[in-house]
């Protein structure tokens, strides 16, 4: 059973407050003999006289539940480590002032939104926990976490390719208009009422809208409301370690989510890693030059958005092969016609990256980041940076750029090899 728990010293004072996916299982870890917080958390053993704790339907209740206790009784700091970091909380913002609201997570929301009536959620102890709640709740209601500014019946929405998400049934493409404001603003409006609510109470109100829809009729709004329904209460399916799944904080597969955030950190950049995309050339002493650019979208692969390019402008010229493909891919990005990738990966050293770079900076719009990453070293080439970054071999954000190279180079040389076969029988 997931839920929250809060330490009391012996005057019944809160000095510490904690989730847990498993509260019996947390709360026996600390006191066994064998128990080992940390230097930091140990001496709270000594401390602690009594506990209090508060059973939740689901971890994303847990979630929310510990975010309220923090804010209302501010524990002091002595064990609370993360309050420590020299960093504000983390929000969740939701926004109000626009056709089509976005959901986001900000460290200071009274620069982003507050004033215009924006709903703010929290704070929260944890950003990488909160970043992975929504990753998982946009599966729920299709919210989008961009930024674009998106003006209903805009001409540009009639021609604007939305983002891998939408691919993926993650958001139902504002952007591009597939879904109505009234629509979308319902999906967001019950968004909001899954924070500021039980999850019990949540799918007692679902149900019934379901059962009015269906009464009236409207029976393609009475299938996406008993989607969401399923949806939500597979939220409280309990994971297991089998699944790769940490009992404790830990809200989506640990591989996904640390990559990510890994990268994310490893890259200095100021929004989540959520997709990827990778590129190889691969050709024979110069003959049946090709290209390939993968997917990874949450450190796992996406094959739809896997491509296969011919190169036939150049031979024997890596450096121009890259260029040339990477602007077939960015074409429509470089106007403003669709959004890039979190982070464009090249396969290779410096020389191919700023090949890549440039044809990319010509562009109207450029991508966020672009880096290379050169086999054997294992350095990354960051863009418009002088030196190469070098990290450990284990590093989780290293680990991921390296499955997406190889998974570049494995799909280029396999459409390298059919190209030849062909050759090959065509000739006898």
């Amino acid at each position: 059973m997931p839920g929250v728990y809060l330490m009391k010293d012996a005057h019944g004072t809160v000095v510490y407050v904690g989730k847990a996916a498993r509260l019996p299982d947390r709360l026996s870890s600390y006191f066994v003999a064998s128990a080992d917080l940390g230097f930091k958390k140990q001496p709270m053993l000594d401390v602690v006289e009594d506990f209090d704790a508060i059973e939740c339907a689901s971890a994303w209740e847990a979630l929310l539940t510990e975010a309220r206790l923090v804010k209302d009784i501010k524990p002091p700091p002595r064990f609370n480590v993360r309050l420590k970091d020299g960093k504000t909380f983390p929000y969740l913002i939701v926004t109000q002032g626009e056709d089509y609201p976005r959901v986001f997570v900000s460290r200071n929301p009274s620069e982003q939104g507050v004033s215009r009536g924006a709903k703010v959620f929290g704070p929260f102890t944890s950003a990488g926990s909160l970043r992975e709640a929504v990753s998982v709740l946009q599966r729920v209601f299709k919210f989008r976490t961009c930024s674009l500014d998106i003006e209903a019946g805009a001409e540009k929405n009639r021609y604007f390719r939305p983002c891998l998400l939408a691919s993926i049934n993650q958001c139902t493409a504002p952007c591009a208009e597939r879904i109505s404001v009234t629509a979308y603003g319902q999906d967001v409006e019950r968004f909001t009422r899954f924070l500021g609510s039980k999850q019990g109470v949540m799918l007692r109100e679902l149900r019934g809208e379901m059962e009015q829809a269906s009464a009236a009729q409207e029976f393609e709004r009475a299938a996406k409301l008993r989607d969401q329904i399923k949806l939500i209460e597979k939220l409280s399916e309990r994971a297991r370690v089998s699944d790769g799944w940490q009992p404790e904080t830990e809200i989506a597969p640990i591989d996904a989510g640390a990559s990510c955030l890994s990268l994310q950190k490893m890259l200095g950049l100021a929004t989540p890693v959520r997709c990827v995309e990778g590129f190889d050339i691969a050709h024979l002493q110069g003959n049946q030059t090709v290209a390939s650019k993968v997917c990874f979208i949450d450190a796992r692969p996406f094959k739809e958005g896997y491509r296969r390019f011919k190169v036939s402008s150049v031979a024997n010229d890596d450096y121009a092969a890259l260029a040339e493909v990477v602007g077939r891919r960015y074409r429509e990005a470089g106007v403003g016609h669709e959004l890039y990738p979190d982070v464009v990966l090249i396969d290779g050293g410096l020389g191919q990256l700023h090949a890549a770079l440039g044809v990319l900076d010509q562009l109207e719009v450029r991508p966020p980041m672009v880096v290379s990453l050169a086999k054997k070293e294992e350095l990354v080439f960051v863009q418009r940076q002088g030196e190469p970054l070098r990290v450990s071999r284990s590093h989780l954000g290293l680990r991921l750029l390296q499955a997406v190279r190889d998974e570049a180079h494995r799909f280029a040389q396999a459409y390298h090899h059919l190209l030849r076969r062909k050759l090959t029988l065509d000739e006898e």
